[in-house]
């Protein structure tokens, strides 16, 4: 009976978009498409697991609309939720300083005293742009530091917080926590290339701290390539004054070379030694260690260096979903709105005001770090495709949406719909996490239509590709609109 019931709806869905093309231009669907519905059934994933909602954007009603209201968690779908409120609060010429004081007097290059950093959050400051701010400090006449490097990251009045918190995966880039002076995300490039003729693996870092002991215990074997980490393991620690990190296993001498990015470091060791590196690599001096101080307020700036603009820093954090980016803007809405130092509760209390201030109620809301990095997160399918809506409407509406992954061809959506009809006919954001699959962006139908799609999927198997398969399928329906 359960069979014959399904048949008779499937066909019910099918008869539906076969006879009415167009379906939902007078009517909204309040059950998934024929083809979504097959995958839900195959995989014995509960209808009401499922939420979607599709609205073209020349109509006031959507065309389909499934458990719509019901508050999901939508995994990194809510960084545009974050990324549109910075653009429209911030504005897209916005942009984060890293400031640089003289402890002390610089007399032919040497400065008598420490070189003071000080950071307000800037979300992007990479290793080349690390780079950029140490060498116009030299074009500005330090050659010699004196005293020591100190960091000032008191920005972000943040709570002790643990990389691991979230899923027990300390190492991991995604989980890096936030910081008013990060660099280069706390991460750490490791390439492997075996060498035959050595006998060994080369390791080399990029960037590599000056404090980071790398410990090389890796030997050559034979066999298959791939494999969990290229059969490397990764065991990090601390030592005095910067971090050990040691490499052990086998790795096949005729393998290709290997790339693993790994945070191994605490956030102000980390920073110290890839300051201290890349000073002394271009012929500066340091000679004191590194600590973490406040700046004098009665001090002024030597430099100010500024990072790319919120229109640049949004593109990096849609396309590529980068969970520390997301939380930095975030908590920059808060001390932006509500004064320094910043904090959770400011970030959230920001993107509050910012969505009342639009008319946007979202009363089932829950924003936890605004990445969507959290077991927390809520937000209804709806209210994500109301989001997407505003946007569409704002005045910045081409940053935005440019900001998201084009189908097919960057992005996280660089493999999906490749070489396919679908390929750049839609800016998505998508997200995972264990139980969650979700995807929300602007899609244009064959037709020359637009429209919003938002489908989010919260069952123990959506992650595993039930919850991929059933969105796919859903992009196929819709373009056919």
């Amino acid at each position: 009976m359960r069979i014959l019931r399904y048949l008779a709806y499937a066909l019910k869905c099918l008869l539906m978009s076969l006879l009415v093309p167009g379906v939902g231009l007078a009517e909204v669907l309040s059950e998934p498409p024929a083809s979504v519905a097959r995958i839900l059934q195959a995989y014995n994933l509960p209808s009401h697991s499922y939420s979607a909602w599709v609205q073209p954007l020349d109509a006031d009603e959507p065309v389909l609309a499934i458990n719509a209201d019901v508050p999901r968690n939508p995994a990194s779908t809510i960084k545009l939720l974050t990324t549109f409120l910075a653009l429209e609060d911030l504005g897209p010429a916005y942009t984060w300083r890293t400031q640089a004081y003289l402890g002390g007097s610089l007399d032919n290059g040497r400065l008598s005293g420490d070189l003071y950093l000080k950071g307000y959050g800037d979300p992007y400051l990479v290793t080349e742009r690390v780079w950029l701010l140490l060498r116009a400090l030299r074009q500005r006449g330090l050659q010699t530091i004196a005293g020591d490097l100190v960091i000032d990251n008191s920005y972000f009045d943040l709570p002790d917080m643990n990389s691991g918190d979230f899923d027990g995966q300390p190492y991991r880039v995604y989980n890096v926590v936030p910081d008013a002076f990060l660099i280069n995300f706390r991460a750490i490039n490791f390439v492997f290339r075996p060498d035959p003729a050595a006998n060994t693996v080369q390791i080399v870092a990029d960037p590599a701290p000056a404090n980071l002991e790398i410990r090389n215990q890796l030997s050559l074997g034979r066999g298959r390539c791939g494999g969990y980490q290229g059969g490397i393991r990764v065991s990090p620690g601390e030592v005095e004054s910067g971090g050990v990190v040691t490499f052990s296993g086998r790795f096949g001498r005729d393998c290709p070379e290997y790339r693993l990015s790994r945070s191994v470091m605490s956030s102000g060791e980390f920073s110290y030694g890839v300051l201290r590196g890349l000073w002394e690599e271009n012929g500066g001096e340091l000679s004191g260690g590194y600590r973490q101080a406040p700046v004098p307020e009665e001090w002024d700036a030597f430099y100010e260096f500024d990072s790319p603009p919120v229109s640049e820093i949004i593109r990096r954090v849609n396309k590529w979903s980068n969970n520390v980016m997301t939380r930095q803007i975030f908590l920059t809405m808060g001390a932006e709105k509500f004064g320094a130092p910043a904090t959770i509760e400011k970030a959230r209390d920001a993107a509050a005001s910012a969505l009342a201030s639009r008319g946007l109620d979202f009363p089932e809301l829950t924003l936890d770090n605004g990445a969507g990095l959290s077991r927390d997160t809520r937000i209804s399918a709806r209210n994500l495709g109301r989001l997407l809506l505003a946007a569409h409407d704002s005045p910045f509406k081409a940053e935005y949406e440019s900001s998201l992954a084009l189908s097919g061809l960057d992005g996280t959506m660089r493999r999906r719909f490749r070489n396919d009809e679908l390929t750049g006919k839609s800016h998505l954001k998508t997200g995972r996490l264990n139980g969650v699959f979700a995807m929300a962006g602007y899609l244009q139908a064959r037709s020359g239509r637009e429209f919003i799609v938002v489908a989010i999927q919260n069952h123990p198997q959506a992650h595993r590709g039930p919850g991929e398969e059933a969105h796919s399928a859903l992009m196929r329906w819709v373009y056919t609109q």
